[in-house]
């Protein structure tokens, strides 16, 4: 929650807000598009496809959604703001799971390989 300050004069009122939330913000931004880069070079590294990644979803109350394209393209989309970030790291694992059609044993050992691309990246970004 933003914590401001308010000076008030007879002409004009002056607004002091706290920027630490924006500079979160900003950390989380570009954490997303490192997880999604290292995600991408384990994908390819183990022959499946990697979907693009987005923030937030453009349906409003959805934490992850996905959006198959006619070129044959996939786009996921992950709520970042306001959630713990083994959660956004979660959502984004199962989107490329889900991007590539996989089930059973199969999705198993993408996940693992996954997380395992990962490794370390929910405790690091907890602390921060």
């Amino acid at each position: 929650m933003k914590a401001i300050k308010e000076q008030a004069t007879p002409q004009m009122r002056v607004v002091h807000g706290d920027h630490r939330e924006q500079e979160n913000d900003t950390g989380r931004c570009l954490a997303f598009a490192e997880t999604a880069r290292r995600l991408g070079m384990a994908v390819r590294s183990h022959g499946q496809a990697m979907p693009s990644f987005r923030s937030p979803p453009r349906e409003v109350g959805r934490r992850r959604t996905l959006a198959r394209h006619a070129d044959g393209s996939v786009t996921v989309s992950v709520m970042v703001r306001n959630r713990t970030w083994v959660a956004v790291l979660a959502d984004m694992v199962e989107g490329v799971v889900v991007a590539n059609q996989m089930d059973g044993v199969d999705a198993e050992v993408l996940r693992d390989q996954l997380w395992e691309a990962l490794e370390g990246e929910s405790a690091q970004r907890e602390a921060a």
